[in-house]
């Protein structure tokens, strides 16, 4: 039940310029394809797919943007701050179902609408999409996402992954204020079991993993712990600037990948995590190594 639930659809990183998040994404090893402006009249997107039908998506202001409709944009704060990762979406076979379950549960979520976009090669691409709970679309809990037109056209612009290198989204990792709220409220909306909890110091965050799931809650150190932390005050910043908000997604990683970088720069519940050069992506993006920590 929990992976139906948990089906990663994609997840975004918003700027202000789509050729340069682009070019910054391939220097760390991530290609990525033209994915075509969306019928908003607001935005544009490029994406890099995976052989699990996940996709990272990069979404920027179209070159004759509506600067009314940019504006009007759900992540439009997002967009002109560059703020980097900003939501997440899954897959559901059935998104009025999937809006009537969390309704009552006492969840906020919005009724279904149709959205789409257009490809360069002409491809019309069609779905419909439900944002769930008060903050920004996708920003705490997933939007949900089930595609009218078939989806691999959506996925593989190209007829096939942009990337074998890795295998997919593994995770995605949500900076809260509030970290006991925040499981209160996924383990509502879910009926998640209690989470693992850890301690990352050099990332500046308590973690908290609902395991069998993606989702993992990263709220800033506090007290002593914050004066070791190196990246505490870029997370409780991201957390005071935003609210509630990925923070960092995670790939898994391929055996090929695991032979080219050996090493490791973080070990998250028995798990192996490896950050692509966060200085030259300017947020971040991680690998999950293939083999557990021995």
């Amino acid at each position: 039940m929990l992976t139906a639930q948990f089906q990663i659809d994609h997840v975004t990183v918003a700027g202000r310029n789509l050729r340069l998040m682009r070019d910054v994404l391939a220097s760390v090893g991530v290609n990525t394809e033209n994915g075509g402006p969306h019928a908003n009249r607001a935005t544009e997107m490029a994406l890099a797919s995976f052989p699990d039908g996940s996709y990272l998506e990069l979404i920027a202001p179209q070159p004759d943007a509506d600067p009314e409709a940019v504006a009007a944009h759900y992540w439009s704060r997002f967009i002109n701050t560059n703020a980097g990762p900003c939501a997440w979406a899954v897959q559901v076979p059935d998104t009025v179902g999937e809006v009537q379950r969390l309704s009552k549960r006492g969840i906020a979520v919005t009724a279904p609408a149709r959205s789409g976009r257009t490809r360069i090669d002409g491809v019309r691409l069609d779905w419909e999409a439900a944002p769930v709970g008060p903050e920004p679309n996708g920003g705490f809990f997933p939007f949900l996402i089930q595609d009218i037109t078939p989806r691999t056209n959506r996925v593989y612009p190209s007829g096939k992954p942009s990337t074998s290198v890795f295998r997919g989204i593994k995770r995605v990792v949500i900076a809260v204020e509030d970290l006991e709220d925040s499981v209160q409220r996924y383990q509502r909306a879910y009926d998640l079991v209690a989470p693992i909890m850890q301690e990352d110091v050099s990332f500046g965050a308590r973690l908290a993993w609902f395991s069998d799931t993606p989702v993992i809650l990263a709220t800033p150190l506090s007290g002593a712990d914050s004066a070791n932390a190196p990246e505490q005050s870029s997370i409780a910043t991201r957390v005071t600037q935003f609210g509630n908000l990925p923070c960092a997604f995670i790939m898994a990683g391929t055996a090929s990948f695991s032979s080219a970088i050996p090493s490791f720069d973080s070990r998250w519940f028995g798990k192996r995590i490896s950050w692509l050069d966060p200085a030259k992506l300017g947020w971040r993006l991680g690998v999950e190594a293939l083999s557990p920590l021995s």
